[in-house]
């Protein structure tokens, strides 16, 4: 079959926010090599705000692994949805047995899949996913049976809420004249989160110096960000933004600092000068920025760092040399190097 008669083409990632965005070239490849196609995505509900609107997709389909659609009636339900679509191939960048099996009972003709996916077997055609790339090339490779790697677009995209849908607080923030700096200091991982009395620190020393400062994360990183700026001459936004919304924050600022989380891939996608802080883990996974101006700041010299691929919730030798020995001043420097130069 030829990819002109693929009437539906799947991409599944279902993984954590910072991979969706991460895995968004990979669309726009599809489209490329399917151009006759309805290209789709399964992703998470959580996911779903940062894909939706993405011009290359036709559809998307949630699959609430963790909730409604959990356990194996739940995925004999999603495959049934699935087969009912009539996809022609579908490619799966996450690496869960769970998503081998379901896209097997969904009865894909041809299912693409990294050879390191756990029940690999399934997949009619399998990929090596190469681990000295940055993630967004290792994504891309999924599609090298098809076009060369250096013939793909690997630019990421996402897009904000639409202006007239923003809330008054947004509008109020990105509408003054000043220009504004972002400071995520959260992240899922306890091990990747630099020290909040850095944070502090940087809060103070550039909101003093007449940079305007905004704190934003989720939810469960209000009371962080309320100690951060307690007393302090910042405009704290955590938990006040739905996705879009942070989406559009990040888009419209002169810098963001945050640590390695999916904040860091949003300033990625949008080219907003960045200060990456990796605490437990390394750039060198292949998580680090990308296409835009960033500095990356890590505490160096540490035999234990790093750690794990991805964090973890507790050091695991109980010293946090690298969430804390990273001083404040350093990151200072680096913020002003970036507001300095332009963004």
């Amino acid at each position: 079959m030829t990819p002109q008669a693929h009437k539906r083409v799947l991409l599944v990632q279902t993984g954590f926010l910072g991979d969706v965005i991460l895995s968004t070239p990979v669309i726009s490849a599809l489209k490329s090599i399917y151009p006759n196609a309805e290209v789709w995505m399964m992703t998470t509900p959580a996911a779903l705000p940062l894909v939706k609107s993405h011009p290359n997709l036709t559809g998307v389909i949630t699959y609430d692994k963790r909730g409604k659609d959990r356990g194996l009636v739940g995925i004999f339900s999603k495959a049934k949805e699935i087969r009912d679509l009539d996809f022609a191939v579908v490619y799966s960048l996450h690496k869960s047995y769970r998503t081998a099996l379901l896209l097997k009972l969904a009865k894909i003709e041809k299912r693409v899949g990294f050879e390191s996916a756990a029940l690999s077997f399934l997949y009619t055609d399998r990929v090596v996913r190469e681990k000295h790339h940055h993630d967004v090339l290792r994504n891309l490779l999924i599609l090298t049976g098809e076009k060369k790697l250096s013939e793909l677009d690997s630019t990421l995209h996402l897009q904000g809420a639409n202006r007239e849908s923003w809330s008054k607080r947004l509008s109020e923030v990105i509408s003054k004249e000043r220009p504004y700096v972002v400071l995520v200091p959260g992240s899922v991982w306890a091990t990747k989160r630099w020290f909040s009395d850095g944070y502090r620190e940087v809060a103070r020393s550039l909101s003093e110096e007449g940079v305007r400062v905004i704190l934003s994360g989720s939810p469960s990183e209000q009371e962080l960000c309320r100690s951060i700026g307690s007393g302090l001459k910042v405009t704290n936004l955590c938990g006040e933004l739905p996705l879009e919304e942070f989406l559009s924050l990040v888009e419209h600022s002169s810098l963001l600092i945050c640590n390695d989380s999916m904040a860091l891939h949003v300033g990625s996608a949008f080219k907003t000068p960045t200060v990456a802080i990796f605490c437990a883990t390394s750039p060198s996974f292949g998580f680090g920025p990308w296409q835009n101006r960033a500095i990356v700041l890590e505490k160096e010299g540490l035999s234990c760092k790093p750690c794990a691929p991805h964090g973890g919730n507790r050091c695991p030798i109980g010293t946090e040399s690298c969430m804390r020995e990273l001083s404040a001043d350093v990151v200072v420097r680096a913020a002003r190097t970036l507001l300095k130069s332009g963004g």
